[in-house]
């Protein structure tokens, strides 16, 4: 059962990316480029509206917090950041848009993937020396929260407000921007009709 809704689950996503238009590296350039930010404000929304809605729950007692999993900070999460960054911006799909685009039959969609799944498996296959060197040493505490979470041993960076009180208040700041900001930030000029030239005579 549990694989059956992961699979539901993971389809609907896919299903909703490709409607707002997540799955087309064109949207994704423009959004990059800052000329075309529907996509952004969507994706601000959702994780503004996500984010209160998940702690809203927790403070409520609707969500359990045992499911909640923090990522540990190292140096390495900068780097595949970046790198995924950089990758995000010359192919136009990072590994959740690039799966729904090639579900939709897109070739450069699925070239990407099968790069994603070789740089994958290159990393496993170096991973020790990744470690040896370093770079998977948590750092800026390692698994720390924004505020402490009722239920949860995480350390907090502000340890004087709830957890739960300071996620509401992000996501209320993600759908502001959202809906404050414009679909595209560099304005279009205005194009001028070629003038006619005039010479001096006599």
């Amino acid at each position: 059962m549990t694989l059956v809704l992961a699979l539901l689950v993971g389809g609907a996503f896919g299903f909703m990316l490709d409607r707002v238009g997540a799955s087309d590296p064109g949207e994704i350039i423009g959004m990059l480029r800052l000329t075309h930010l529907r996509l952004m404000k969507t994706i601000l929304l959702a994780i503004g509206v996500g984010a209160v809605l998940t702690f809203a729950g927790l403070l409520a007692g609707f969500v359990d917090p045992v499911h909640l999993s923090v990522k540990t900070a190292h140096l390495g999460v900068v780097l595949g950041g970046l790198l995924l960054g950089a990758g995000f911006g010359m192919a136009g799909y990072c590994p959740g848009t690039g799966l729904a685009a090639a579900a939709t039959g897109r070739i450069d969609a699925c070239f990407f993937v099968v790069g994603g799944l070789v740089g994958a498996a290159g990393y496993m296959l170096t991973h020790t020396l990744w470690a040896g060197a370093g770079v998977l040493a948590p750092i800026a505490g390692g698994k720390v929260t924004l505020g402490p979470i009722a239920g949860t041993s995480y350390p907090a960076l502000i340890e004087a407000v709830s957890g739960e009180w300071l996620g509401i208040a992000v996501g209320v700041v993600f759908i502001a921007i959202a809906v404050a900001i414009p679909d595209t930030l560099r304005p279009t000029r205005a194009v001028r009709p070629p003038g006619r030239r005039f010479e001096a005579t006599g």
